[in-house]
């Protein structure tokens, strides 16, 4: 049986040939660690899209913005995302773990 990590790792890994992955959806569910709170999203690799907003798509990462919220970068490697969201106090950051659900 293959720990969350890895699986996680392997799921979000992609073919090393410098394309962007391979075809399809992946569903997520991403966790706070300091919370605990955790959301879903889903990642169309077709249509580069993150929850039908736009996003970029590499080996290496998926990037997308909310209007409303913020800027994610998720690391496809370990399944690290990023939020950042700016405000008048200097904005903040929040980190997820993301893991196939």
């Amino acid at each position: 049986m293959i720990s969350g990590l890895a699986a996680a790792t392997l799921m979000l890994a992609s073919p090393g040939d410098g394309r962007a992955a391979a075809a399809g959806i992946l569903h997520l569910r991403c966790t706070n660690a300091a919370s605990g709170a955790s959301w879903l999203i889903t990642v169309d690799l077709d249509h580069s899209r993150v929850d039908s907003l736009a996003a970029t798509i590499t080996d290496e990462w998926i990037d997308w913005r909310d209007p409303k919220q913020g800027i994610f970068e998720l690391d496809r490697a370990t399944g690290k995302l990023q939020f950042r969201n700016a405000s008048s106090t200097g904005g903040y950051f929040l980190y997820y773990t993301c893991r196939q659900g």
